[in-house]
């Protein structure tokens, strides 16, 4: 809104008119506002409980993505089924491409590999479902065969083969509708966990910026996708903090999307703590204020944490109309160490799936496929089983908007 002050002319009427321009104009930007801000709401409630099937098709061996290669079965429709019908609307699919992509400068990806994505793709895509497809493991430095690598030297080639790969797989899913979006990439980052560097955050936005040109650029519906991007490492603090990272500029967005709407969301990952969610031990098994025993419980990260981080995801990107993805969360099995574990784990979801709600952003549990000690698993792939049905309880009634659990 334009100030008055200092510039009210010697008519009456002149300035009359001046003050109404100026609230016409305050109006039409709330308008703007509200409106970019209902577009990322939809997406997010569209969207609903999301779930990843992770540890398939971003499995690798010898530098070669192999859905099998990491103790997975082949991926079904009938999994897909068991999925939606425990009441999932969003399925992630982890994707490495690796050795899957040939030589430059046409960096060609093998179309028998293209096209198994696409068949995993359409058991969701088929089934009503929201589907996010990435490029998971190329930019990890522990992974065989790994190039997108933000602290190389090479990256005027690096740059190149991403362009290249993206172009191919967007022209693969352009004519998709809009329950397709597309991911940049997952965790990109150095390697060193600690505070981002320069210029490897740099060479990240740069990735995005590429990546949301080129999936523009192909035409169809990908002029107007929703397409995920990250910052570093997906981490919360260094995504939302003044750490480096940069939104992508969106110049090649159909103009039939209304000029004040985004179609870019942004993608962050929630393991926190890491003693209680991810640390392969039987030290720390309880979570949250419904905890019994404070020496099984982490000293940070509870639900005040919790609600801070995604807080914080919200003032910076939803506010402005940018949809927030929780594309990973969860907690592995220690129930060997702890009968009570799986309570927690619920508790531990719950706790994301509400606050991501109270937030509005949308929640994809990792599921790596594993049901036994240390596993993510919430379904038997092999069995076509269910194996944790509190914490799918859980996560339904978190984003139905049920609130956190109660202290015991």
């Amino acid at each position: 809104m334009v100030s008055l002050t200092g510039k009210i002319r010697v008519s009456f009427l002149a300035a009359l008119l001046a003050v109404a321009a100026s609230v016409y104009g305050a109006t039409n930007a709330a308008s703007a506002d509200t409106a970019a801000q209902s577009s990322a709401s939809q997406i997010v409630a569209d969207m609903g409980a999301g779930w990843n099937l992770g540890n398939q098709l971003e499995a690798t061996t010898n530098g070669y993505p192999s859905e099998t290669a990491w103790g997975q079965p082949v991926v079904t429709q009938a999994l897909i089924d068991k999925v939606r019908s425990a009441g999932f609307k969003t399925i992630r699919i982890p994707v490495s491409y690796l050795g899957a992509i040939g030589p430059g400068p046409n960096y060609t990806i093998n179309p028998s590999w293209l096209n198994r994505i696409q068949e995993v793709v359409n058991y969701a895509y088929n089934r009503g479902l929201h589907v996010l497809i990435n490029m998971h493991g190329d930019g990890y430095k522990n992974v065989n065969g790994s190039w997108l690598i933000c602290d190389s030297a090479s990256q005027t080639t690096i740059k190149a083969k991403y362009q290249k790969a993206w172009q191919q797989i967007a022209n693969k899913f352009k004519n998709y509708d809009q329950r397709l979006i597309l991911e940049s990439m997952n965790e990109e980052f150095d390697g060193q966990y600690g505070r981002p560097t320069q210029p490897c955050y740099s060479n990240i936005n740069s990735y995005n910026q590429i990546f949301v040109d080129t999936v523009r650029k192909t035409g169809g519906n990908n002029a107007s996708r929703w397409l995920l991007i990250a910052g570093w490492n997906t981490n919360i603090d260094y995504t939302a903090g003044n750490y480096g990272f940069t939104l992508p500029s969106d110049q090649y967005r159909s103009s039939s999307v209304p000029a004040n709407e985004r179609r870019i969301m942004i993608s962050v990952h929630h393991y926190a703590p890491w003693d209680f969610a991810g640390e392969e031990s039987g030290t720390i098994t309880q979570w949250g204020r419904a905890a019994t025993d404070p020496s099984k419980k982490s000293t940070w990260g509870q639900e005040d944490y919790l609600d801070a981080q995604l807080k914080m995801m919200y003032d910076a990107f939803a506010t402005k109309g940018y949809p927030v993805v929780v594309g990973e969360y969860g907690s592995i099995d220690k129930s060997s160490f702890d009968s009570s574990n799986n309570r927690y784990r619920a508790d531990f979801a719950r706790a994301v799936t509400a606050t991501a709600k109270k937030y509005g952003a949308a929640t994809i549990y990792w599921d790596n496929g594993a049901t036994a000690r240390y596993g993510f698993g919430l379904f038997d792939r092999r069995s076509l089983t269910v194996t944790q049905p509190g914490i799918i309880s859980a996560i339904m009634s978190g984003v139905a908007g049920a609130g956190l659990p109660s202290a015991a």
